[in-house]
């Protein structure tokens, strides 16, 4: 199990490197979008390619960063459920989803996308706007965050076992203090 905590934790540094480097394309993309609004309704200028541009910046911090969110446990959950389980119920719950659910799913997406982005390779497709962009960037996003998350997902897994076996601590206890922190914070600044 060693093992296998050593690598869950090199993945969830991958994970982690890969959110910090998504943040600056968050601030690329506003910039972009502000400046292609600029440049259309000021000067009446624009580009379709800088259009794709922002569409396809939007997408890799959405498809790249599901692997992120799932590191610091900031994706969709249904809390009004988790909140009410022990963390041993909570892993459990966590295993059984990550097995049954979201391990075969990116593996199917991860299938269907495959061949998308080599169609769209081959055949050079481009966008269909005016001067837009080539295609096969964007489409090669998909099946790369998908495998990202099926990686975070394989390390939340490591973690979830090493819990219930009793080896590491809750590895989702930093993230219920975390809510905590801000729940406190957001009641102090509504006290003050």
């Amino acid at each position: 199990m060693k093992f296998l905590l050593k690598c869950s934790s090199r993945i969830d540094a991958i994970s982690e490197h890969i959110g910090q480097m998504i943040m600056w394309l968050i601030l690329a993309t506003v910039l972009l979008s502000a400046g292609n609004a600029v440049a259309r309704k000021a000067f009446h200028a624009g580009s379709n390619a800088l259009t794709d541009m922002q569409w396809y910046l939007f997408s890799s911090v959405f498809l790249l960063g599901a692997g992120y969110a799932f590191l610091r446990n900031v994706h969709v959950r249904i809390d009004f459920v988790s909140s009410r389980l022990t963390p041993r119920g909570r892993s459990w719950v966590d295993i059984v989803g990550i097995l049954l659910f979201l391990a075969p799913f990116c593996g199917m997406l991860i299938q269907m996308s495959w061949p998308l982005f080599v169609k769209a390779w081959l055949s050079g497709e481009m966008s269909q706007n005016a001067g837009g962009l080539i295609r096969w960037p964007v489409y090669l996003l998909i099946p790369t965050g998908l495998v990202l998350l099926l990686m975070q997902s394989f390390s939340e897994l490591i973690k979830r076992i090493a819990f219930l076996q009793g080896l590491i601590p809750d590895p989702l206890a930093h993230a219920q203090e975390d809510g905590e922190s801000a729940a406190a914070a957001s009641d102090s600044q509504e006290v003050g």
